[in-house]
């Protein structure tokens, strides 16, 4: 992209599971920029509480390269962030591009997604995924970890009537065929 770590203001989690909290800490205590979770996953952040009841869809051979890619990356190992700035719903956050917060709670308790409408991106975080890594299966579907899955599905219901031209979720490859969409092949497919 042609940016340095120079060029990084801000980093805002999408929620606080290990495989998205990465080199938070690192980022923010040598080169001083802030992280911000939403505040029901802060604990989760900051190593305070793990994750509570996670339950797995769709189990394959694809989790082979999966538990393999995330012990070869040190997954086990995460870092707590010392320090963590928290935002609720609906807030519009003072970073670059002001996304605002919708909760989506069900993944984990503070799940949210960003939306950034002067772009036309939503960042779904694992609300939903486009990529089951367990499974290998593509197109959009709850992600294949979460606490309460059932609620997962209900959230999505806060993000009929988003517009966005990017729907980027946190494993997979980018959505562009419309959230409302996504959120209709989510619950055709989604486990009662």
């Amino acid at each position: 992209m042609g940016r340095t770590f120079a060029d990084i203001r801000a980093l805002v989690l999408t929620h606080a599971h290990i495989d998205h909290v990465g080199f938070a800490e690192r980022l923010r205590r040598e080169k001083g920029v802030p992280v911000s979770v939403h505040k029901l996953d802060a604990k989760m952040a900051r190593g305070e509480a793990k994750p509570q009841n996670q339950k797995m869809l769709g189990i394959g051979f694809a989790a082979v390269r999966f538990i393999r890619f995330a012990l070869a990356k040190g997954m086990l190992r995460a870092t707590p962030i010392l320090e963590v700035t928290t935002f609720g719903d609906g807030a519009t956050l003072d970073v670059p591009g002001a996304p605002r917060v919708i909760h989506l709670p069900g993944h984990s308790e503070g799940s949210a997604a960003l939306h950034v409408p002067a772009q036309k991106v939503l960042f779904v975080g694992d609300a939903f995924a486009t990529l089951n890594v367990l499974s290998g299966k593509t197109g959009p579907q709850l992600a294949p970890f979460g606490s309460d899955l059932p609620r997962a599905t209900e959230s999505l219901s806060r993000l009929q009537g988003i517009e966005a031209a990017y729907v980027l979720p946190g494993h997979g490859q980018p959505w562009t065929g419309g959230v409302g969409e996504a959120v209709r092949l989510i619950r055709e497919g989604a486990p009662h």
